[in-house]
């Protein structure tokens, strides 16, 4: 058994010593059911558990023991967040508006991860239908932040950004169609990528399914690209989902950013906001890419107003989710939802479409941008996580003033992204910035990111 707690561990560590039968998938699980139960009673970062994995952990061990392993993550922990099917357990969105009926069928990438041989141990908290950036929903209740239980760990992918900074395993599974995978990860201090659009293959759609990716969330960098390599794989489900690519991420990964031109974004298409501790870790960020032989400029691309764009699809999705429901149940929605619907959501055909040419053209502005760049660096967030207490009064504006100003344009232009750890802020809550790349250069944004955490290891949650 290593010192270290093997919940902690990574999942290259982990499975370094399975292969050495010197740790066990049985013994990686009782770890982390351990961790649970003594730390999630204070987080709520779990939907459910499921009783299944002890079974799951102990037939890994046994093909360990022969030698035998089914997949290059087998034994590891995933957990997977609720807007993601898990046969046998009821999707519930964190919504009470949700059937508390088992789906029969596992998403594609929970589908991917069980036949890499990773063991699912639950299904984390979500915010409503994945609505929001604060992490809470009125089904589950508010999720923490493990490095401070008084702030949100940001969201859609709340409790899967908490169950990773707690320690809960090393990889889980988030969504993002406006920054849900990057939020809760810069706020946590954890890897979260948002890949090209496609690349992961989702099913059923999500409600926001024309800019949602799922993601993985992770402590470290090759974690991430372990991850996506069992993730990033087709399925026929999704009419979306790109080509098949069966190759492994963490290929190249160590190539470093020597020769790269990276482009520092200021302007997102509008004035987004960040805070000192941002832009410090932007510029600092910044210097290590170009210590590493990057060419770092500034990037200035003729973006429209991505903002307006957004608040649109957004609010149409919204309108779009509460017309769709019956009254009895639309009542039960969060407030907030049915504010965003009333106010952004009843455009009309002309207007979307308008709003749809427009995003074309930033994804046409992004892609002339990275003729000249390879990569695009920028904050994640526009400051620290928010109090978990902290009330929403105009999410319009919250959305690309609070929450997602420095990430959704990256949904709407469907190319790749990645936050990274930067150190701790001034009042010691994890620091952040993000990097960019071409669509379908997922590889890049993995290099730099590696890039980073090798200059700058990143510190975890002491809990």
């Amino acid at each position: 058994m290593p010192d270290t707690d093997p919940a902690t561990l990574s999942a290259e560590d982990m499975l370094a010593l399975f292969a050495r039968r010197q740790l066990s998938p049985v013994e990686v699980l009782q770890a982390v059911t351990e961790r649970v139960a003594r730390l999630n009673p204070g987080l709520n970062a779990f939907a459910v558990m499921n009783p299944h994995a002890v079974q799951a952990a102990g037939e890994s061990e046994s093909r360990w023991r022969s030698g035998r392993p089914i997949g290059p993550l087998d034994g590891v922990p995933v957990t997977v967040k609720d807007l993601v099917d898990v046969a046998g357990f009821p999707t519930r969105r964190g919504s009470r508006t949700t059937s508390p009926d088992p789906v029969p069928d596992d998403a594609p990438m929970v589908m991917s991860l069980k036949a890499a041989g990773a063991v699912v141990i639950g299904k984390t908290t979500t915010t409503e239908y994945g609505w929001k950036s604060p992490g809470d929903c009125p089904l589950h209740g508010i999720t923490r932040n493990p490095w401070n239980q008084a702030h949100t760990p940001g969201g859609s992918s709340s409790g899967a950004g908490s169950a990773g900074a707690a320690g809960f395993g090393p990889l889980h599974i988030g969504t993002d169609a406006g920054g849900s995978v990057r939020i809760p990860a810069a706020w946590c201090g954890l890897v979260g990528l948002k890949p090209t659009y496609g690349r992961i293959p989702q099913w059923p759609s999500s409600a926001f399914a024309s800019v949602s990716c799922a993601g993985p969330m992770t402590r470290t960098v090759r974690d991430n690209a372990l991850m996506f390599s069992a993730m990033a794989r087709w399925d026929l489900r999704d009419p979306f989902c790109l080509p098949d690519d069966p190759r492994d991420w963490l290929d190249g990964i160590e190539n470093g950013v020597e020769g790269l031109t990276v482009g520092l974004l200021s302007r997102p298409g509008f004035d987004a906001p960040c805070d000192a501790d941002g832009i410090e870790a932007v510029e600092r960020a910044a210097q290590i890419l170009a210590d590493a032989g990057a060419i770092v400029e500034q990037a200035e691309p003729d973006l429209p107003d991505t903002s307006a764009v957004f608040g649109r699809v957004w609010g149409a999705a919204l309108a779009r989710l509460v017309a769709s429901m019956p009254t009895q149940l639309a009542g039960l929605l969060d407030p907030g939802i049915r504010q965003v619907a009333e106010t952004v959501g009843g455009m009309s055909a002309i207007e979307f479409m308008e709003s749809e040419a427009t995003r074309a053209n930033a994804a046409h502005a992004m892609a002339r941008l990275h003729q000249r760049f390879d990569l695009v660096l920028c904050p994640t967030v526009p400051a620290g996580p928010p109090p978990v207490d902290k009330p929403i009064v105009d999410p319009v504006r919250s959305l690309w003033t609070e929450w997602a100003p420095w990430t959704f344009t990256f949904n709407l232009t469907r190319q790749p992204a990645i936050t990274v750890p930067m150190g701790p802020r001034s009042d010691g809550l994890p620091n952040s910035v993000q990097i960019a790349a071409a669509q379908f250069r997922d590889d890049l944004v993995l290099r730099a990111a590696r890039a980073i955490e090798v200059a700058q290891p990143f510190p975890v949650a002491v809990l």
